[in-house]
């Protein structure tokens, strides 16, 4: 039975535009399909057979992607139907009916694996981003993700992590300056590396300074810098961290964070926990088409 409910987020998780997705749906069943089209498909099914099927929930999650895999069978034929019984964001158990597909069976069974995998792993990323959203969530910290995505896919994997409740930290390298451990060595200092981010950006750029230790977060407390990554450290020191940093810099914790140890980290009182297996190993969630 389809589960109704919707993940919880501040505010509604617009869909991606089809301008965006359409290239990465196209590029995946033009990889399928090769120099010779579905050869199995071709040669089993006639040209004129309708069939109808069911895209059915297999595993307890929360879906997403369901935009790339309608695309993806209505790009093989745009005479094949999909009606959706739920969208993104929605709550999934074992049986769940996620939509009903008509149409033109040659295409359908083409353009399967495609939408499939797009839906599986989407939805994988979803549900991973909720396990620990829920965790968190008594404690006011929100899950971030990192750049850390699958080559190509980063726009709707950040796209299924804020369907999963999560929020997304910077998209690129041209959004937000990010100055980690190795742009300090290479410039000689924090202090060096924060006056030239600052000196060469926007005043609408936001500088983040990674911190490995309190003597690390006093310093880029007293640069200014508006958010500090503070990575890898032990509960007890990430606490202070966090009581330094109230009211000067926004918080963000980093390093092997899951849904096991999300909560205790969370009460230390960090605003944000960036997450980067969320999108680069998040495992696929199991759905079907059925006929």
């Amino acid at each position: 039975m389809a589960a109704a409910t919707t993940v919880e987020s501040a505010l509604p998780v617009a869909p991606l535009p089809t301008v965006m997705i359409e290239p990465l749906v196209r590029a995946a069943l033009q990889e399928d399909l090769g120099r010779a089209g579905d050869l199995t498909t071709d040669a089993i099914v006639p040209a004129d057979t309708q069939t109808r099927a069911r895209l059915v929930a297999r595993q307890d999650g929360v879906l997403a992607g369901l935009d790339l895999a309608r695309l993806a069978f209505r790009l093989m034929d745009p005479a094949i139907e999909v009606r959706a019984a739920l969208a993104d964001g929605a709550r999934l158990r074992p049986g769940a009916e996620i939509a009903v597909i008509e149409g033109p069976a040659r295409a359908m069974l083409t353009a399967e694996r495609t939408a499939l995998n797009f839906l599986c792993h989407l939805s994988g990323v979803a549900t991973a981003t909720a396990a620990i959203a829920d965790a968190i969530r008594p404690h006011g910290a929100k899950v971030t993700c990192t750049r850390k995505t699958l080559p190509g896919l980063r726009a709707v994997q950040k796209y299924a992590v804020r369907v999963g409740g999560g929020s997304n930290h910077r998209h690129g390298l041209d959004d937000a300056v990010l100055i980690k451990d190795n742009h300090v060595a290479v410039a000689g200092g924090v202090r060096q590396a924060v006056q030239r981010a600052r000196a060469a950006i926007g005043h609408l750029v936001k500088i983040e300074l990674e911190v490995d230790t309190l003597e690390q977060l006093d310093e880029a407390l007293e640069l200014g810098v508006d958010v500090v990554l503070l990575d890898n450290m032990d509960l007890p020191t990430l606490r202070e961290a966090v009581r330094r940093a109230k009211g000067r810099a926004v918080t963000e914790a980093s390093g092997g964070i899951t849904p096991d140890t999300a909560p205790a980290v969370a009460a230390t009182g960090v605003d944000l926990m960036a997450i980067g297996w969320l999108t680069h190993s998040a495992r696929a969630l199991d759905i079907g088409l059925d006929s």
